[in-house]
């Protein structure tokens, strides 16, 4: 047997035109250094791993679907390219996977390189010309804790005020007043009451093993314990700008004003909005109308549950007048402002008299004799805009991006970039995780880009 003496680097394995050399060549992790500069010490114990290394290390892992740190110890290991990539030589000894997992329990405040490296890597795309506005489309998609069904039990939890709640101060306000003018009576705040119902305690089933986590019991969903990821990206290229974690118990639309201004503000200013039906509730179209923000949401299917045999759509709203007429000619004028948990409401009631007197008020009055109640959301002015457009070529056109990208987006994330499942527990780790599937893909949508 002969055997021959190969004068080789690792330099020389790795070919020139691969996927992380280019990676390597536009990705600078210099704020790595700046970030962690507190948690090392100068002065006392050992010589420690390079942040920047650790952060690769778990960078690979999602660029490669490597699922757990063990694995991608073991295939650093062997791949030539990822030892380059960390900087490592051929026989350089490989950073242990638990070192990794220790470094992130005991250090939390580590974790704030995901969220940075994500928005590096947003900043690089918008440089790159690869974001521009225009359209971003929003969706969530569920993401299985590291917990079982049978780790569930019920629980009395108290249930706690939505985000938007807050975010209705300022227009119950400007919906008092307005309520003043047209009828000349005065409506009374009583944002403390709304608040108290919201906290109300409720039931709902919880994970011994991950408490932080959702129970989903959605239609078409797995049911279980489980986490929500909340996207929005912009369509042009499909760079995910923003991301938001949630238990997977809590509503899409809870999270959603709170991203896109977040967008709009710090990231890039926004020209156009599309999400599906879950996001279509009014506050969301007034508030994307003040931030001049079109949006284009598939219309959400209002249930009318009505105790009556005469439904809400018999009743015709008299804008000009701002009146309801029912079938059979009589007038419900406005009488309350009503704040609840789905936003406010202009309620229109009818007089008792005219509803005594006719010869429907079978099917009209409810079987306690009480007179027929129309509301609407003091909102309808902005949501009717909206819906004014659902014809047009823009709006269908908004709707299709949607679906491609958000879809495709997900459906690329669950295959390939570790979005199936979270493997640490809690909401924060679930976070991490969410980022780094998120960089991932956008890391290797700039790449292609370029």
């Amino acid at each position: 047997m002969q055997l021959k003496l190969h004068m080789i680097t690792i330099e020389d394995l790795v070919p020139q035109d691969h996927f992380l050399r280019k990676l390597e060549a536009e990705l600078d992790f210099s704020f790595v250094y700046e970030i962690t500069a507190p948690l090392y010490s100068k002065k006392y114990g050992r010589p420690p791993i390079d942040p920047v290394v650790i952060l690769k290390y778990l960078l690979v892992g999602f660029l490669y679907g490597i699922p757990s740190e063990r694995q991608i110890e073991q295939r650093i290991r062997t791949d030539v390219a990822l030892r380059w990539y960390l900087g490592l030589d051929l026989f350089d000894r490989v950073p242990d996977h638990s070192t990794i997992s220790q470094l992130r329990r005991r250090k939390p405040t580590f974790r704030k390189i995901f969220r940075r490296l994500f928005e590096e890597v947003v900043r690089q795309c918008i440089e790159k010309g690869l974001v521009s506005g225009r359209l971003v489309a929003t969706d969530s998609t569920h993401v299985k804790a590291n917990a079982s069904v049978a780790s569930e039990e019920l629980v009395e939890t108290r249930e706690t005020p939505a985000a938007y709640l807050e975010r209705l101060d300022t227009y119950e306000q400007e919906a008092a007043e307005e309520f003043t003018r047209k009828t000349g009576k005065k409506h009374r705040l009583n944002r403390k009451k709304a608040v108290k119902k919201c906290g109300r305690k409720d039931k709902k089933r919880v994970s011994k093993t991950d408490p932080e986590a959702g129970h989903m019991n959605r239609p078409g969903k797995p049911v279980g314990p489980h986490y929500l990821s909340h996207q929005t990206l912009d369509t042009d290229h499909g760079i995910i700008l923003d991301v938001t974690v949630t238990p997977g118990d809590v509503n899409d639309a809870v999270p959603y004003l709170d991203q896109i201004e977040r967008i709009h503000k710090n990231v890039i200013p926004l020209h156009a909005a599309t999400a599906d039906a879950a996001y279509d509730f009014p506050l969301a179209h007034r508030t994307l109308e003040d931030l001049e923000i079109s949006f284009y949401a598939r219309p959400q299917i209002q249930p009318d549950n009505a105790k009556t045999d005469m439904k809400r759509d018999s009743f015709v709203y008299d804008e000009e007048k701002d009146v309801y007429v029912c079938p059979n000619g009589k007038i419900l004028k406005l009488t309350n402002l009503q704040r609840g948990s789905s936003g406010l409401s202009l309620l229109y009631r009818p007089e008792r008299s005219d509803c005594m007197a006719c010869p429907m008020r079978e099917k009209c009055m409810t079987k306690s004799g009480n007179v027929r109640t129309v509301s609407h959301s003091y909102f309808h002015k902005s949501v009717r805009q909206d819906y004014d457009k659902i014809e047009t070529p823009v709006y269908k056109d908004a709707l299709r991006k949607r679906q491609i990208w958000c879809e495709g987006t997900f459906a690329i994330q669950k295959r390939g970039h570790n979005l199936t499942r979270v493997l640490r527990r809690g909401l924060e780790a679930a976070e991490d995780h969410c980022l780094l599937s998120a960089t991932a893909l956008n890391l290797k949508r700039l790449i292609r880009a370029i």
